[in-house]
């Protein structure tokens, strides 16, 4: 917090800072300092405001730095790498303020397009957590199909119990769903009929593949029967 304060009260203050994380994650195979690095960055970014996120959210620092961080050499964490894709995640999605946040975001969705998948945030597990305890003290004796359907899902007169790790999985299916869909809406939104971006056009056809894979997997995750 006393760094956060000489960042809010000095006029070079998120210039310097910036810069001061820069040189202090670049390079460095020390675990110890990035995870704390991390950890600085994140109370800044929470107690600085508009003058320091819309810094932080360059391309110049996310992609040339933490991004940089989850290359194989440096043999990341599972724990610390999941963080980084948190902080580009989060970013993404904007900050009170106005900052702009189109450089993050662009780095973002490129990352999306690579395959790179993005942890759920603590707000998404702690749901997921809470459904999945829900369903397994109350496992479901049937579930409804459509006709269309029922001959691929579950033979007629018959019941689906799923264990623990298929509800898990289910779960897990399903949230990278719900944020490929939402990827793909914001897309559409920025996009005119007749002028859209060429580079969105192909992301648009790599998350429409991968949602029809994860749709498939979701049906055969169906389709097992304890």
């Amino acid at each position: 917090m006393h760094i956060c304060d000489i960042i809010n009260t000095t006029q070079d203050g998120p210039k310097d800072a910036v810069k001061a994380l820069k040189k202090r994650i670049s390079k460095n195979y020390n675990h110890k300092e990035i995870q704390l690095t991390l950890s600085l960055i994140d109370m800044c970014v929470q107690n600085c405001g508009p003058s320091f996120q819309s810094l932080i959210v360059k391309k110049e620092f996310v992609k040339e730095n933490l991004v940089k961080l989850l290359n194989p050499r440096y043999n990341l964490p599972l724990d610390i790498q999941n963080r980084i894709l948190n902080f580009i995640k989060a970013w993404s999605q904007g900050f009170p303020g106005g900052v702009d946040v189109s450089e993050v975001k662009e780095v973002y969705l490129d990352l999306l397009k690579k395959g790179v998948q993005f942890p759920p945030s603590e707000a998404e597990a702690e749901t997921a957590r809470q459904e999945t305890a829900q369903i397994s003290s109350n496992p479901p004796t049937s579930v409804p199909t459509a006709p269309a359907l029922s001959s691929v899902i579950a033979p007629k007169n018959s019941t689906i119990t799923l264990v623990p790790e298929q509800i898990g999985k289910l779960h897990s299916e399903l949230d990278m769903v719900k944020m490929n869909v939402r990827v793909m809406s914001a897309i559409l939104m920025e996009n005119t009929p007749g002028s859209e971006n060429h580079e969105d056009i192909e992301l648009l056809q790599v998350l429409y593949d991968f949602r029809d894979n994860q749709s498939k997997c979701l049906l055969k995750l169906f389709s097992k029967k304890k």
